[in-house]
């Protein structure tokens, strides 16, 4: 067996360790395109084909590879990580074949980097570029441009997948479960669904920014990865970018480290549509809401289509500056709605035929009632009993699911809802449950309101305008007044703090 060939099975046993330990979806995005250059005076070379892989890989799995190189061969003392180009020589070649590959370059420090040296394709977009349906590619930075490859409209999002996940290094990877199809429609969410719907399939800027926010687990991710599929089916030349506001952060940050914010505007101005998940994230960081301030922006300027989902409001947003919280209620706000119980249904009957589980109508009925939460919760409770059957043998029936989620329902039983709170605060007070859906504003009537409202801001997961709404159609200013309010009094007045504590426990007990 040659040097070389042992060389080659010790690094495919330790891309196959690696896989095992960060998974199929980090392996394939971060250390598929990794390959071994070889071994000098004790140091490994690995090539990568972007600047931004390389320093993603020596900050996240350079020590963990060097350690596994060790366990292997002993002589390993170092990695080395380095950008692919075609003036980087292989290291198994001799020290003269070096010299004439790649004069004036430091073998030590890999190819110069203060002059354009074109960059090498990762094995599958050279694989790509070789395709009679591939253009030209250039790359820029992090992320490339190319040709786009050409596929039917009707493709699935896993056919189209591989390629799309070669578009750019920067966006987070899309699960193929969250189309369009896959959504079910309800009176919750059908203005987000109508308004998604539009953004993706518009050919020109109709909304800037689609503003999406709700709960946990409602369907914003849903909508945002449905509206990503359907613009690249639709026209596969619009360079998308979706990612969560924490990676964004992180980006800037790496672009400060490495002095290297020019690069960074550039690959996030350049975008044809900017999607930002969770942007709730940067709330209190200014530094990262300045950038964004920016980018936001220059892609609105540019007619470029903006996306952007939270957890609240724009003007809900705790933490963010005012003219950010402006520019994100400048186009549409949709609100998702916490679910129906029709709506529950319906999701479960079509998760129930996507795992084609033989399900009976009474189990689907019983879960809509007893899990109102969210629909991640909601899948996951279905998930849970088809398994159980799968596993076990037993046929799914009303008592084994009571069995099976025997906790996952005792914690929705213990759940609070606002009209319980209306409720028991009335009788602590002495006053009307109708007086708390009232417009009186009588110091006897509006207290023990506020007091309702702040309790149900911390013992329920509904929005403020979803409390206001409870509260005979207030705005979520007033919520907001009333919990500021009651936070105050509890701090001046131990009788007033005393009566709010024992109405929480009651609640909660």
């Amino acid at each position: 067996m040659s040097v070389g060939a042992s060389l080659d099975q010790q690094w495919a046993r330790i891309r196959g360790r690696l896989k095992d330990e960060v998974g199929e979806i980090a392996y394939r995005s971060w250390l598929q395109p990794l390959s071994f250059a070889g071994i000098r005076g004790g140091e490994v070379r690995i090539v990568v084909p972007t600047r931004f892989m390389r320093d993603w890989v020596l900050t996240h799995y350079a020590d963990r590879i060097r350690n596994l190189w060790a366990g292997e061969n002993p002589d390993v003392l170092s990695i080395d990580v380095v950008v692919a180009s075609a003036n980087a020589p292989s290291m198994l070649a001799s020290e003269e074949d070096r010299d004439e590959q790649a004069p004036g370059a430091d073998p030590a420090r890999g190819p110069a980097e203060d002059g354009p040296v074109p960059s090498a394709p990762a094995p599958r977009a050279a694989a790509l570029a070789q395709s009679p349906s591939y253009g030209a590619t250039s790359y820029i930075g992090s992320s490339y441009s190319a040709g786009p490859p050409s596929f039917a409209s009707d493709e699935s999002p896993t056919a189209v997948a591989s390629v799309l996940e070669d578009r750019t290094d920067i966006s987070a990877p899309l699960d193929p479960r969250f189309t369009f199809e896959n959504f079910v429609v309800g009176k919750p969410n059908e203005l987000a669904h109508a308004a998604a719907r539009r953004v993706a399939d518009a050919t020109s800027v109709t909304f800037n920014p689609l503003f999406l926010y709700g709960g946990v687990g409602l369907g914003k991710t849903h909508l945002m990865h449905a509206i990503a599929w359907q613009i690249r089916r639709n026209d596969p030349n619009r360079k998308v970018i979706y990612l969560s506001a924490e990676k964004f952060m992180y980006q800037f940050i790496r672009a400060l480290r490495f002095k290297d914010t020019m690069a960074f505007k550039q690959q996030f101005r350049s975008v044809d549509v900017l999607m930002i998940d969770d942007v709730q994230f940067i709330s209190g960081k200014d530094s990262t809401q300045e950038e964004f301030f920016h980018t936001f922006n220059a892609l609105v300027d540019q007619n470029r289509q903006v996306i952007i989902s939270a957890d609240k409001s724009p003007s809900d947003l705790e933490g963010m500056e005012e003219r950010l919280r402006s520019r994100l209620g400048w186009g549409l706000v949709a609100d998702i709605h916490p679910t129906t119980y029709e709506l529950r249904l319906g999701i479960l009957q079509a998760k129930a035929d996507a795992l084609n589980a033989a399900i009976p109508l009474k189990v689907l009925e019983f879960l809509a009632h007893k899990i109102t939460s969210n629909v991640r919760e909601l899948e996951g409770a279905l998930n849970r009993i088809v398994a159980h059957a799968e596993l076990v043998g037993r046929a799914i029936s009303l008592e084994s699911t009571q069995e099976v989620l025997h906790d996952l329902l005792r914690a929705n039983d213990r759940r609070v809802t606002i009209d319980e709170i209306q409720k028991r605060v009335a009788e602590h007070f002495n006053i009307r449950v109708a007086d708390m859906h009232s417009a009186r504003r009588a110091r006897a009537v509006a207290r023990p309101r506020q007091v309702a409202m702040y309790l149900a801001k911390q013992l329920t997961a509904r929005s403020l305008p979803e409390i206001g709404r409870k509260f005979g159609g207030r705005d979520h200013t007033t919520v907001m007044h009333a919990v500021k309010k009651v936070e105050e009094l509890r701090t001046t007045d131990p009788a007033f703090a005393e009566d709010v504590e024992l109405l929480r426990r009651m609640l909660e007990s």
